[in-house]
């Protein structure tokens, strides 16, 4: 994939900060209409926080393009959280790069496994998803079976 950008830099973020607030909210405002509340299992930047969710901002040349989490549950398995890429910068591979970075970050902290849960109508997150080796699943944690909900996991490669 060509580099179409001078800078791509992804760093570690409080999820109450005003540019993770901004992004949270985008994200937010896209699902909203989509699915009803008791089917968007979204943290609020407040519940990243209890949870502590460790919450990236990925940048484009200085601008706040994408962001992403995870909330690690020890060594069992990692949970993928808030992944969101803002509609202008779709479709130059920054999905695949936060993605990357998220399981770097899970593999570098001992957890092998990442799970995830998104809607059925991200089409283009489930395609991404099944590209990047995650496999459908069922419902993990405090999840239930939801018709509007589709379940991921991936086992990352151990590298020594």
């Amino acid at each position: 994939m060509p580099n179409q950008y001078e800078s791509i830099r992804i760093e570690k973020e409080r999820p109450d900060s005003e540019t993770a607030r901004a992004l949270i909210d985008e994200l937010e405002s896209v699902l909203q209409p989509l699915y009803p509340s008791e089917s968007r299992h979204g943290f609020s930047s407040e519940k990243l926080i209890k949870e502590e969710v460790a919450f990236f901002v990925l940048r484009v040349d200085g601008v706040a393009a994408g962001c992403g989490g995870v909330k690690l549950f020890g060594r069992k398995y990692g949970e993928l959280k808030r992944i969101f890429v803002r509609p202008g910068y779709r479709g130059g591979g920054l999905s695949k790069i936060m993605m990357k970075y998220l399981e770097d970050y899970s593999s570098e902290h001992g957890c092998y496994t990442l799970k995830l849960e998104t809607g059925i109508h991200q089409l283009e997150a489930i395609g991404l998803y099944e590209k990047l080796g995650y496999r459908r699943t069922g419902p993990f944690g405090e999840y239930k079976q939801d018709p509007l909900s589709v379940y991921f996991e991936k086992k990352l490669e151990i590298v020594p």
